[in-house]
């Protein structure tokens, strides 16, 4: 029996080093195992560059360099190049040149199935169905976030005419899906309306690698700059530092705890990295450390290293997103404080699970007060870290999630 093919079209895949392309790394890895052939169509990495990664799985380039492939545990990985350049123009023209050479390298791929692609770009979409609709393919759409919302909500998108464009191109998108997969109820009730056919749409969440991301010993010896102080009580986050987090709770708990043993760390890369290190050395803050991305597999030791992980999200983009990351700290046992509105995605999932503390109001004082509480009641961090590894362990493990991948396959053949 001839084996079924899926083409992984994704902006972001191995050895690019961010959550959808590891989210994606394990997917791919699922379908393998399943029995499935396997081809990603990506972009050279360009988030976030790890050199071992890029050691392990080298690019080789093919027809001098107009594109690359390499090997990632058995699956063919085809990259278009993408960059990131400074100067907006030549970003704009990059990414069109990606879309082009991704749909010709696409309608080359003989005999595909299924057709996976997760947003964001809105656009990636697009490109997903004219090679699936070439190879007679089902093309399954998995929003990760949800465009146009996101650019219209940051400010950063005012034109009318490329909003009714986007809108359109959305729609589009849904409605010649064989099915549309969204991570959340409040992201599915957000878009359902936007379906001819509203059963297309389903909701299958994200997950976390519980065979690395575990709890850790504290007592574990760490690498510089992680070295143990037991005199000092660590808060963490880590991830990208850009639009979507509220920098201020952090800035202002920094400045009224700087004569305290509570440190903040961040770890990251970002858009508002810059202006989070020109606070820092404004305002003297030495309890802020911040740190560029670490080697993923050193992130289960960091996240044991906090005492306490935080997460903030800015009013304006709450409602668009999910951070994954809050499936790793739960994983390794760790207590988080969360500040996002209330009936967000974020809110409306750890709400139930009484696994962390979170603020939605009065956001600066309390989290300052939160994390007071926190540095001195050892009793409610235990009891916040084993709730949500158990919420993990029954429903968001990369087995039981890419099972459901599975099955949605199953139901489209």
């Amino acid at each position: 029996m001839t084996r079924k093919k899926i083409l992984i079209h994704s902006i972001v895949f191995s050895p690019d080093g961010v959550s959808t392309a590891y989210l994606y790394n394990d997917i791919a890895l699922g379908f393998k195992n399943a029995g499935y052939e396997v081809v990603v169509l990506t972009t050279t990495p360009h988030y976030n560059l790890i050199t071992n990664a890029l050691n392990k799985q080298p690019l080789i380039r093919k027809l001098l360099g107009i594109y690359y492939e390499s090997d990632f545990n058995g699956i063919r990985v085809i990259h278009v190049p993408l960059k990131k350049y400074k100067s907006t123009i030549i970003r704009i023209l990059s990414f069109i040149y990606w879309h082009f050479l991704s749909l010709i390298i696409g309608l080359s791929i003989k005999k595909v199935n299924f057709i996976l692609s997760p947003s964001p770009p809105l656009s990636i979409g697009f490109i997903s169905i004219l090679i699936a609709k070439k190879n007679r393919a089902k093309f399954i759409y998995n929003v990760q976030e949800i465009y146009p919302d996101l650019l219209i909500k940051n400010g950063g998108l005012k034109s009318s005419i490329i909003i009714k464009s986007l809108k359109w191109l959305e729609k589009y998108v849904y409605n010649n899906a064989a099915a549309v997969i969204t991570i959340d109820q409040k992201f599915y009730d957000q878009i359902v309306n936007r379906f001819i056919d509203k059963n297309k749409l389903k909701i299958i969440p994200n997950f976390v690698d519980t065979s690395l991301y575990r709890p850790l010993s504290s007592e574990l010896e760490m690498p510089d700059p992680f070295k143990k102080d037991s005199q000092k009580f660590r808060l963490l986050y880590a991830g990208n530092i850009g639009f979507y987090q509220d920098w201020e709770p952090i800035l202002y708990a920094a400045k009224n705890l700087i004569d305290t043993n509570i440190e903040f760390w961040i770890i990251g890369e970002g858009v508002k990295k810059n202006y989070l290190i020109n606070e820092v050395e404004k305002n003297s803050l030495h309890n802020i450390k911040i740190l560029p991305y670490q080697d993923r597999d050193l992130m289960p030791y960091i996240n044991s290293f906090a005492d306490l992980h935080f997460i903030s999200i800015s009013k304006e983009m709450e409602q668009e997103g999910f951070p994954s990351k809050v499936y790793t700290i739960m994983a390794c046992k760790k207590p988080m404080v969360v500040i996002t509105g209330e009936n967000t995605p974020l809110y409306n999932f750890l709400e139930p699970l009484n696994c962390s503390i979170l603020i939605s109001n009065n956001r600066d004082e309390e989290f300052v007060r939160a994390i007071k509480e926190l540095a001195n009641n050892e009793n409610k961090k235990f009891e916040l870290g084993q709730k949500g590894f158990k919420i993990i362990d029954q429903y968001y493990t990369k087995e039981k999630v890419v099972g459901q991948y599975l099955n949605l396959l199953e139901t489209l053949q």
